[in-house]
């Protein structure tokens, strides 16, 4: 909006050359949704404890300790989260960039059936929400429509292919199954955020520093002298999704502010379905897809610690871990819940820079 404004309207203004530099934008993005989170989380907290009384309902087969410390805090802060982070990216992106339109799109329909998610949980009093083939459906048909939708703006010989980090040349060719590879992308990323969303600021500090690294991703690829600087694969127009993942970045640090230790709401499905959604949509705009399970190790680490655990139960009656997802096995472990996020911080950034160094390493 601001960017038409004064690029097509009033480019005469004195600053107005400004608004052409998506790094201007960007930084604008991210402090116009940190302080629409600040400022408006208060009354929206309010609001949904008003709404919800007992607040999330806690897993009663999760850790013990949680049946106190976690009991009565509201869920579904992802609201305030998708609100900060939508006005901001129509503030100060292009939104008539197909990427842009695209990610916002898999983002708040991701959102809808987290939301949806919620609200059955709320309404049953139960950790249980929508059936599980339900909620797959929904977000596979999504899934599906936002792929197809980015590989039609894809350049020739990249609609369907995956490049493989580390090298420029390889690209592995998918034909029609890279629809199915985008929804599992995609899907995936959701659902990998949402088993990590169980510990105080853990699922929304991950996220930044993801959307933080894809931010510099989408800036480089986007940019032609860049992408043939680092042999990148040039994708035009993914540029402007770094205003869109500063908006995220701005927004996530917002609600982190609410969300430290103790958490006075939790993001709830809302909000860890829409974020992870967002990841994987950026990751094939991108065309890292595979980067993004380096740069996302943690949450493929705590996807897969569930697979394993229930598998090993199937077939075996035996848990490898104490309990799953793995932070709740650390947990079980007697680590303090603190320790377990900080450090998982800080493998996050490590596994940050390592997705960062295959923009060179070719």
């Amino acid at each position: 909006m601001l960017y038409t404004l004064f690029i097509e309207v009033l480019f005469d203004v004195s600053g107005a050359n400004l608004f052409r530099y998506i790094t201007f934008r960007a930084a604008g993005a991210l402090m116009t949704a940190l302080l629409i989170s600040l400022l408006a989380g208060p009354s929206i907290i309010r609001w949904l404890a008003r709404q919800q009384g007992e607040g999330q309902p806690v897993r009663g087969d999760g850790p013990k300790s949680h049946l106190i410390s976690k009991k009565g805090t509201p869920t579904m802060g992802g609201l305030l989260i998708l609100m900060a982070l939508v006005i901001s990216t129509l503030l100060w992106a292009d939104i008539r960039n197909p990427y842009v339109q695209i990610v916002l799109m898999v983002t708040v329909g991701f959102g809808m059936v987290g939301f949806a998610d919620d609200m059955r949980q709320l309404m049953r009093r139960s950790s249980v929400g929508l059936p599980g083939w339900i909620k797959l459906g929904l977000e596979g048909i999504i899934a599906l429509v936002g792929v197809y939708l980015l590989t039609l703006h894809a350049p020739v010989g990249l609609t369907d292919t995956i490049a493989v980090p580390f090298f420029k040349s390889v690209l592995i060719p998918l034909g029609g199954g890279f629809l199915l590879f985008g929804v599992f992308v995609i899907v995936g990323a959701s659902n990998a955020v949402n088993l990590t969303d169980g510990l105080d600021g853990l699922a929304i500090v991950l996220v930044m520093i993801a959307t933080a690294t894809f931010g510099i991703i989408a800036y480089l690829a986007g940019n032609a002298q860049f992408a043939q600087y680092l042999n990148l694969h040039a994708m035009p127009g993914t540029g402007e999704l770094t205003v869109f993942c500063g908006a995220l970045v701005g927004s996530g640090l917002g609600f982190l502010w609410y969300n430290a230790p103790p958490a006075m709401v939790f993001m709830g499905d809302t909000g860890s379905l829409s974020l992870g959604g967002a990841l994987g949509a950026i990751s094939i705009a991108t065309k890292h897809e595979l980067v993004l399970a380096v740069v996302g190790g943690i949450f493929v680490l705590e996807a897969i610690s569930v697979i394993v655990q229930v598998v090993s139960f199937k077939l075996t009656g035996r848990r490898v871990f104490l309990m799953a997802p793995v932070h709740h096995h650390f947990e079980e472990k007697g680590w303090v819940e603190s320790t377990i996020v900080i450090r998982f911080w800080i493998i996050a950034l490590v596994l940050a820079l390592i997705g960062l160094s295959t923009l060179k390493l070719r």
